[in-house]
């Protein structure tokens, strides 16, 4: 069955990977945005802004939803950061869902947070409790849990760090690539993180849409230390792997970094999503999820890891 299918975030890194992915197999899309874009079907609306009124009149003869919109840890608002992340990434889903629910828009993929995952497999860390980031994300996949029984059927992207490139978006590791390119010694922590190609999440949010699953559903390519991970895209940036070695950070030289940013955001009066206290333990503990669920429930064939970090690195590359 061909869908026709609202993008909202469409013109990002995610949306524009799940728009293609999603035109190639047939269905008819289209992308929400803030202005339009040259060339793309745009449906202009801002996300955190709509009624659920306005959003039930977009959603007219759409058949699915995707939501890669929102905003990331990276945020540091004005203290307390919490009403920032809510008003984000819970309250826009919520209207988003209900309308759907009304006008019978009945698939919907939200791309969310692997933090969320990582709040449910080891509660001992206290995630939702700590950060307010997560803690949106918490409630976002809540929200899809809430409707499984009900349209529209949800599914909730749990999503790590994402691998890629699209036109027009500086990726996150930009900062990175000048020391990654330089003659300084590299260093990496202890702990490590998933990771995920642009491809895997776009096949994920299109399996998810075909196949009507809901529920909440971990993606990942693979799992890899801070260290390998350093590596990678040490060799994507044009170091030699057998001239690269990679240093042991100390934890304790982490912490530091971390508390003295967080006494820089205090002094301003703001605050980060992922609360400085404790964002040291989380980084230095193993991010890793069940790569092989996605693959199984959403039909993923998984995307090329060391491609993706090549393209991670000439976009960051190009928009120095």
């Amino acid at each position: 069955m061909t869908m026709r299918v609202l993008i909202i975030g469409g013109t990002g890194l995610l949306g524009q990977h799940i728009s293609a992915e999603l035109t190639d197999r047939g269905h008819t899309v289209s992308a929400m945005a803030r202005q339009a874009v040259s060339g793309r079907t745009v449906v202009l609306g801002d996300a955190q802004r709509m009624s659920e009124d306005e959003w039930s009149k977009t959603l007219e003869g759409f058949d699915a939803v995707v939501f890669a919109a929102g905003v990331d840890d990276r945020k540091a608002p004005k203290a307390p950061a919490e009403p920032h992340f809510h008003e984000g990434n819970v309250e826009p889903v919520r209207r988003l869902l209900d309308a759907a629910r009304a006008t019978g828009c009945g698939r919907a993929v939200v791309c969310g947070s692997y933090f969320a995952t990582m709040n449910e497999t080891h509660p001992e860390w206290k995630l939702a409790d700590r950060h307010p980031y997560i803690r949106s994300r918490v409630r976002q996949a809540e929200l899809a849990r809430e409707r499984t029984e009900t349209e529209p059927s949800v599914a909730v992207l749990e999503i790590p760090f994402v691998f890629g490139s699209a036109p027009g978006r500086r990726p996150l590791w930009a900062p990175m690539v000048p020391w990654l390119t330089s003659p300084l010694p590299l260093f990496a922590p202890r702990g490590g993180t998933a990771v995920a190609t642009v491809t895997t999440v776009a096949q994920a949010a299109a399996g998810a849409l075909e196949r009507s699953v809901g529920g909440r559903i971990p993606i990942a390519d693979a799992n890899l230390s801070w260290r390998d991970l350093f590596a990678h895209l040490a060799t994507a940036a044009g170091r030699r792997p057998e001239r690269t070695t990679i240093r042991r950070l100390p934890s304790s030289a982490l912490r530091t970094a971390i508390q003295g940013a967080g006494l820089r955001y205090r002094l301003t009066g703001h605050e980060p999503g992922l609360d400085s206290r404790w964002l040291a333990d989380l980084l230095l503990s193993e991010l890793f999820v069940d790569t092989s669920v996605c693959r199984e429930r959403l039909g993923v064939g998984g995307g090329d890891l060391e491609r993706a970090f090549h393209d991670t690195i000439a976009a960051s590359r190009s928009e120095r």
